[in-house]
This record gives structure tokens, C-alpha cells and sequence, in this order.
């Protein structure tokens, strides 16, 4: 009879923890495809700026071929006029580079060129050798005296239309580079553009899956405590709390298996794409702490705002950093909690880089109240000597602003930000709720 009921309890619990695992299943799989997507994203920058590169170096060789064209018909016309021989030396220069020119924008177009890019090359080869032969014979004969047959020939329209032919070759050859640089940018700023609504979506689906993973917990520990009635009430509540903690480990155990793949994926890449890896295992981690929080262990379970802006504040407040911290007790619902999380952690880093705490002695100050189940907060920084004189907000929005703002319109309330030369001053206002 014991036996029995052992192996009914077996396969109960078995039946509890499969929906729990098959939610962390579709967290991890949402995960790794958050992680391939900055991949992409950081694979189609480096594109762009190897694109940039060569479209930049691909337009330098066709002006330079250009100017040459031009310094070797300057030097040609004052020989022409003034019979020195010194004037001969743009045109001696010229003469000797427009060759290598060719050759190397041929080198940089490579193997990719279009027929059509291919065909401007030619032409601009042949135009540029029936060009240097035209100022080659003028310059042939006014060293052999033949001043006058010499300006016959210059006064010809052969040269000015190879000139005009070889300006519209090259000026057509710089809108294939100009095209290509333009549709290399836009495709880096879609990558970009679609990391915003995928860390979003990745937000919502690990809410979800926390609420689905605590109903399937109490779920369990009801039907354990129905099961074996009133006296096995304590057993059924400490498997509860064991559900409860492995659901926590496993979801930190996935968020630290992101950080570690994010940051081997930045592991010797330039140090512009460091950057943007940096700033993402940041936000990943802030993610973390707001999850700490809302968890915490056995011994601190709170989701509380104190403790929410003492875990973003905690790693950079000092003596030469201070802050300080001041309203009533707030318990934040549970929807609110990681949005606030993130916008305390973009406060707090924007401080540190470039606000009241990147010198000592600045200081920073959050302070909030709560009226009628409105939290209106208040984060503001002071740097030494500086005055409260309104500044324009900066032009530039990056990610942290584009997070910002979507975490108030996820939260239905607002955050105003003011900037001055003292610090940034942002004012909150969200509902709580009952």
C-alpha cells in the first residue's frame, strides 16, 4: 500500500514539473534567437563600415584620376602659353601616376563590378589614354618649335570632348559607389532597428513564462496538499518552495548562459562592435537584477522601489559618488518591477558615462511619494558649479532613450527628462494600481 502511494506522488510530481520545463524550453529557445539576432545585427554593421571603407577608398582613386587628368592639361596650357619648361611639371607628375590610378580602382572595384562598372572602367582607361596622347602631341611640338601647329590642335574640340566624356564616366562610375554605400547603410539600420521589438517581445515571453511557471508551482502544491490532506500541508509547502527555486536557478541559469554567449561573441571583435556588446550584456544583466529582485531567496523576498533604486545605485555609490534616497514604502506590482528595473539601471549607467558621477563630488538624488495609486518619483543630479539653466535635449537618441520611453508607454505613465548643466532631472509618474 505504500509502495503504491510513493509511486502515485512519483508520477504526480513528474506531471507538475513537465509544463514547467517544456515554458523554460520556449524561454531558452526565445533566448538563443534574441542572441542570433544582435549576432546578425553586429555582422551587418561591420558589413556596412567594410562597405564604407571601400566605397570611400573607390572614390578617392576616381577623383584622384580626375586630377591628374586636370593638374596634366593645366601643366600643358602654360607651357603652351609661356614656352617655360617648369610649367611642364603637373603634367610630367600626371603623366607618370594616372596609369597606377587605374590600376588601383580597378583593384578596389575587384571581381564584383557589374558590366556595366566594368564597361565606365574601360571607357575611363581609353579616355584617359586619348587624352594624355592629345597633350603628349601639343607638348611634342612646342619643344620642336611648332608653337603655332601646336595651338591649332589645343584650339580643336578633340580635347575638351574627351574631357567632358571622361567627367560624366567618372561622375556616373561615383553613383554606382554612392548607390551601393546607401543601400549597405539602410540594410545595417533595418538589423538595428529590429533589435528593439525583439528584446521587447523577449521581456513579455520571460514575464509570461515566470507567471505561468508560479501558477504551475502553486498549481502543485495544491493538488499535493489536497492530496495528502492536512497533515502532509508542510510537506506539500516545502516541495512548492523546491519548484519555486528551481524555476528561479534555472531562469538565472539561462540569463547567465546569454551573458556568456553574448560576450564570447564580442571576444576579440573590433572595438567598436566591443561597444555595442558591452552596452548589451549591461542591459541583460539589469534584466538579472530586476528578476533578483522580484525573486530574492528565502531570506529576502521583496519587490519593493527602495530596493529596486538601492540595486541600480549599489555598484557605483561611494564617498566621492554619493546618492541619497528618500520616500514611503512602495510595493511595486509585479508588471512594473523589471520595466523600472531597466530604467533605473539606464539612469544609473548615463551618470557613470556622462552625468553627475563622472567626476567626483557629483551627486545624485532619487526621491519619490505616492498618492492616490500614482507613484510620481523624481531622479536628479547635481555636478559641482554647474547652474540649473534648462538645456536642449541632445539630438541624438540612442537605444537607452528608445528603452525609456517604451518601458512608460508599457507601464501607462509618463517619464519627462529636463537637462541641465548640472544633470539630467527626470520625473516619473506611473499608476500602481490597487
Amino acid at each position: 500500500m505504500d509502495g503504491g502511494e510513493t509511486s502515485r506522488r512519483a508520477v504526480r510530481s513528474h506531471d507538475s514539473r513537465l509544463p514547467t520545463l517544456l515554458l523554460l524550453s520556449v524561454v531558452a529557445a526565445a533566448l538563443i534567437g534574441a542572441v542570433a539576432l544582435m549576432w546578425h545585427t553586429i555582422d551587418a554593421e561591420r558589413a556596412q563600415r567594410a562597405q564604407s571603407t571601400r566605397n570611400n577608398a573607390v572614390l578617392v582613386a576616381v577623383r584622384d584620376i580626375m586630377r591628374t587628368a586636370t593638374n596634366a592639361e593645366t601643366g600643358q596650357r602654360g607651357y603652351l602659353i609661356t614656352l617655360d619648361r617648369r610649367y611642364l611639371a603637373p603634367y610630367v607628375a600626371a603623366r607618370e601616376q594616372y596609369r597606377p590610378n587605374i590600376g588601383r580602382l580597378r583593384q578596389l572595384i575587384g571581381n564584383e563590378a557589374t558590366p556595366r562598372q566594368r564597361d565606365l572602367l574601360d571607357e575611363i582607361e581609353t579616355l584617359n589614354a586619348a587624352k594624355f596622347a592629345e597633350l603628349e602631341d601639343s607638348v611634342g611640338l612646342i619643344a620642336t618649335g611648332n608653337v603655332l601647329d601646336a595651338r591649332r590642335e589645343v584650339l580643336t574640340d578633340q580635347g575638351q570632348d574627351v574631357m567632358e566624356r571622361l567627367r560624366r564616366a567618372v561622375a556616373e562610375l561615383e553613383q554606382f559607389e554612392a548607390s551601393a554605400l546607401e543601400t549597405s547603410s539602410a540594410r545595417a539600420e533595418a538589423a538595428e532597428a529590429r533589435i528593439v521589438p525583439m528584446l521587447g517581445g523577449l521581456l513579455l515571453l520571460i514575464l509570461i513564462t515566470l507567471g505561468l511557471g508560479l501558477m504551475q508551482v502553486i498549481r502543485a502544491a495544491n493538488a499535493e496538499a489536497r492530496a495528502e490532506g492536512a497533515a502532509e500541508l508542510a510537506l506539500a509547502r516545502d516541495q512548492a518552495a523546491l519548484l519555486a527555486r528551481e524555476l528561479n536557478h534555472r531562469v538565472k541559469n539561462l540569463f547567465a548562459v546569454v551573458l556568456a554567449i553574448v560576450k564570447m561573441t564580442g571576444r576579440g571583435a573590433p572595438a567598436e562592435t566591443g561597444a555595442v556588446v558591452d552596452r548589451i550584456a549591461e542591459r541583460i544583466n539589469a534584466l538579472l537584477n530586476a528578476h533578483e529582485v522580484t525573486q530574492g531567496t528565502s531570506h529576502n523576498r521583496s519587490a519593493r522601489l527602495a530596493d529596486l533604486v538601492e540595486t541600480a545605485l549599489r555598484p557605483y555609490r561611494s564617498d566621492d559618488h554619493p546618492a541619497t534616497i528618500d520616500g514611503p514604502l512602495v510595493d511595486l506590482p509585479e508588471r512594473a518591477v523589471v520595466p523600472l528595473g531597466l530604467v533605473f539601471h539606464e539612469l544609473t549607467t548615463n551618470a557613470v558615462k556622462y552625468g553627475a558621477w563622472s567626476q567626483p563630488g557629483g551627486a545624485v538624488a532619487v526621491e519619490w511619494d505616492l498618492a492616490e495609486a500614482r507613484l510620481q518619483l523624481q531622479w536628479r543630479e547635481w555636478a559641482p558649479g554647474a547652474t540649473d539653466a534648462v538645456q536642449p535635449e541632445p539630438s541624438h537618441r540612442g537605444f537607452g532613450s528608445t528603452l525609456i520611453d517604451g518601458s512608460a508607454r508599457q507601464l501607462g505613465g509618463t517619464i519627462d527628462r529636463r537637462f541641465t548643466p548640472a544633470g539630467v532631472i527626470v520625473r516619473i509618474d506611473l499608476p500602481l494600481g490597487a
